[in-house]
């Protein structure tokens, strides 16, 4: 136990010991490593002088370099400077010598316009003196004597004039009328079909005379039923196993001879009965009239018509004018029209289409107030068809100059087919009888000069004596006159009566 404590006591000293001794030796240690640093210290700071000193004569010689090539460049550029100047002092002084050179070429100028100008005012006075020489010597005035060499020059010219324009004319107008003769009878021989003239019929077939009575109903309820529903006029006369419809608008006449067979047959005939019938044969005359104006589209080969077009030429198929169907009328209109396109080189579908369209405002005329011509170009218009169709149309009667080659061979298609025999049941007499009964109606009245049935008996022109008849006087005329014609003629269409008062002053001077 007491060798413990000293075997301790042995260790610490031991212990301390060590740490002097090694605190001794690190000190000696570090001395020498401070005195080597020093030392390296030194050797580092002497090169890095001779280094700082090396930099500095390099700088030096940078800078030298540098200054060198900046004094060359300044050199170069004072030298370019140089140059630039003595080129544009040249160019100032070539361009004051142009200038100089400008300024007497300018003076020069004005100095010939000078002359010039006097020149012309010396030519002036001397071209007046000669004209009022002239006037002195020939009594006439600057406009006269222009006038009399105009006068003698044109009455020599129109003289040659006139002898060219007389062969030319003559000449023309044979070739003219020889071909016209050839296109004309081309196209009648190639389009020879069988056209017959159809009436609208009015009159309906009884099976006995008891059938009347039926018809006309206790206290005339049905007949005024029929009439009401069809709008048209019964007539039931003397004549038997028939009545009459009468009524200016033919597809009501035609639905109303329709409705009148069926009540015939069917036996039952009461106003109940009579409005079913005629709503059925409505409407069988409305498919009646689609197909007939389709039908007459495909026959003329004109595709794409508007519906309200096809509707207007199916209408045209109870149309009559002087007894020849208008819807046949119009088909033979486009094929002649066509034929005379082909040959003289026009524009062929468009003749056909006019053709064809030309009469339609006579499905309308009897609605419309106006002749049929201007009121189907106003339809043509109104459902976007081409200027020269609507020109086409309007023009076939003469309401509208012509402006295109269709519309002349329109009308004289449609006169071709309207003037063949046995195109229309009326003769020339008949005709001259109805034109000189409007004439006579129109002579009737007091203050009428002379009066002319015009364009086919279609208008009447009416010349008053203007002492007699005042400007009110003649649109009373005119009403008075369209209102005893229609008393007491019959025609086809409308008649447009034209008043024309003309008042003329005339004086003689002595």
């Amino acid at each position: 136990m007491r060798g413990l404590p000293l075997t301790i006591a042995s260790s610490v000293i031991a212990l301390l010991f060590g740490l002097i001794g090694g605190y001794l030796l690190n000190r000696y240690l570090n001395r020498g490593r401070i005195e080597s640093a020093g030392t390296e210290a030194k050797r580092l700071l002497a090169e890095a002088q001779t280094k700082s000193k090396e930099l500095v004569l390099m700088a030096k010689d940078e800078a030298l370099k540098f200054r060198d090539q900046a004094e060359a460049e300044a050199k170069k550029k004072r030298i370019a400077l140089q140059n630039e100047e003595e080129r544009l002092q040249r160019q100032r002084e070539a361009t004051d010598y142009k200038m100089e050179s400008i300024d007497r070429k300018e003076s020069q100028l004005n100095k010939r316009q000078s002359k010039l100008d006097r020149t012309r005012n010396e030519l002036e006075k001397s071209h007046q003196k000669i004209i009022q020489e002239l006037q002195r010597v020939s009594e006439l005035t600057k406009e006269e004597a222009k006038d009399l060499l105009l006068q003698n020059i044109e009455e020599e010219t129109r003289q040659d004039m006139a002898r060219v324009i007389r062969k030319v004319e003559a000449e023309t107008k044979e070739e003219a009328e020889r071909r016209a003769r050839e296109i004309i009878t081309l196209a009648i021989q190639r389009f020879a079909s069988d056209q017959v003239a159809e009436t609208t019929v009015s009159m309906v077939l009884l099976p006995g005379d008891d059938m009347k009575g039926r018809i006309i109903g206790r206290g005339g309820r049905n007949i005024r039923a029929i009439e009401k529903a069809t709008g048209v006029d019964v007539v039931v006369d003397d004549t038997p196993e028939a009545v009459i419809l009468s009524c200016y608008d033919p597809v009501r006449r035609e639905v109303a001879r329709v409705a009148l067979n069926k009540l015939i047959l069917d036996g039952r005939i009461h106003p109940g009965r009579i409005e079913q019938l005629v709503e059925q044969s409505q409407e069988e005359v409305d498919a009646v009239i689609r197909e007939a104006g389709e039908q007459a589209a495909y026959e003329v080969g004109v595709p794409g018509l508007h519906p309200k077009l096809i509707e207007l030429l199916g209408r045209l198929k109870f149309r009559t004018s002087y007894g020849q169907n208008v819807l046949a009328h119009s088909l033979e209109t486009a094929g002649l029209a066509a034929i005379m396109a082909a040959e003289l080189g026009a524009d062929v579908p468009l003749a056909k289409e006019a053709g064809l369209l030309h009469d339609i405002g006579k499905a309308v005329d009897h609605e419309v107030n106006g002749p049929h011509a201007l009121i189907g170009a106003d339809i043509a218009k109104r459902l976007g068809l081409s200027k020269q169709i609507i020109n086409c149309i309007a023009a076939h009667h003469g309401e509208e100059e012509p402006q295109c080659l269709e519309a002349i061979l329109v009308e004289a298609a449609d006169a071709i087919s309207g003037a063949r025999p046995g195109a229309r049941r009326e003769s020339l007499e008949h005709y001259l009888k109805r034109v000189k009964a409007l004439e006579e109606v129109a002579d009737s009245f007091e203050g009428v000069a002379q009066s002319y049935a015009i364009q086919a008996g279609r208008e009447i022109r009416i010349m008053v004596k203007p002492e007699e008849i005042d400007d009110l006087a003649a649109i009373r005329l005119s009403k008075n006159i369209a209102q005893k014609v229609e008393e007491t003629l019959q025609y086809p269409g409308q008649i447009t009566v034209t008043v024309i008062r003309e008042t003329r002053a005339v004086e003689h001077a002595k």
